[in-house]
């Protein structure tokens, strides 16, 4: 592998463990996303969950974890990591994973699970300010999943389904209890469900862009996290903005937005690694 190391990024979520293998190169400065895995998590033990995504992708990879991973970083809900090397906050990570998928990003919209982050960064991920959601589920992707689950459908279909409406009606429920009445009186107004989840994305699409809006957002803006790869998602988001006249934003998604954390985790990983190197080299000297 030459310069070449091998880095793993492990985050975990309240519903998902996102795992990545990727290799790190530091003289070259290219970094490569070498495989992937997500389990979720349902009723089991996610310190399980952890081991079965890591052993997953070192065993598919034909790699050793004593002999072969430099670093394995966590981040997210990092105890639950129990062979990990060092651990990442998670808008840090969530930071540089978004410069992994979008380069030119000045902004990275973190969509989770619990709350929606909006972060200015520089051209290494470095976080220079940030805005976030309080922690309501209705803003957030719990809340998508928590309503498709009610509306029988399966995760990967809300995007889809989501481009297909004509009339939406948006819920007028700010907390998450008072958002699924809302839903769950539409369902019985027989609005069909295109137009319930449309307007479920336009509901936290308008409190992103609000958060956009207090943060003084610069372009292009990179949608990670578990929504980022939401396809209603990024079209509410990007009608939203041309509403409030901020049409002039560049709004980019990446089909693996889901793997940001872990992704970010990993190359901070490798980073740490090589600057533990070089103090291991001075001392030495």
């Amino acid at each position: 592998m030459g310069n070449s190391i091998y880095t793993m990024g492990v985050d975990v979520g309240g519903s998902y463990v996102k795992a990545v293998l990727m290799t790190y190169d530091k003289l070259s400065g290219d970094h490569k996303l070498v495989d992937k895995q997500t389990e979720k998590i349902r009723k089991r033990n996610p310190k399980d969950v952890v081991v079965e995504a890591v052993d997953t992708l070192l065993e598919r990879n034909n790699l050793n974890y004593d002999n072969d991973i430099a670093y394995l970083a966590s981040t997210g809900e990092g105890e639950m990591v129990e062979r990990k090397t060092g651990h990442f906050y998670s808008m840090t990570s969530h930071a540089r994973g978004g410069i992994f998928f979008v380069p030119q990003a000045k902004t990275v919209v973190d969509m989770g699970g619990l709350y929606v982050r909006a972060i200015k960064v520089d051209s290494r991920g470095k976080v220079l300010d940030y805005k976030m959601t309080g922690q309501c589920a209705s803003g957030s992707g719990q809340f998508i999943e928590n309503i498709s689950r009610y509306l029988g459908l399966a995760i990967d279909e809300v995007g889809a389904i989501s481009l297909k409406a004509d009339n939406p009606e948006v819920p007028s429920g700010i907390c998450a209890v008072l958002a699924e009445t809302d839903v769950i009186n539409l369902v019985s107004k027989g609005l069909s469900t295109p137009n319930i989840v449309k307007g479920i994305n336009i509901s936290i699409s308008q409190r992103i862009i609000k958060l956009l809006g207090s943060l003084r957002t610069e372009s292009p803006v990179a949608l990670v996290g578990g929504m980022g790869m939401n396809s209603g998602m990024i079209q509410a988001i990007e009608e939203l903005a041309t509403e409030n006249k901020k049409g002039e934003l560049e709004f980019i998604s990446h089909p693996d937005a889901i793997y940001s954390g872990a992704i970010g985790a990993a190359l901070w990983g490798g980073f740490r690694y090589h600057k533990l190197k070089e103090k291991e080299m001075e001392s030495v000297a």
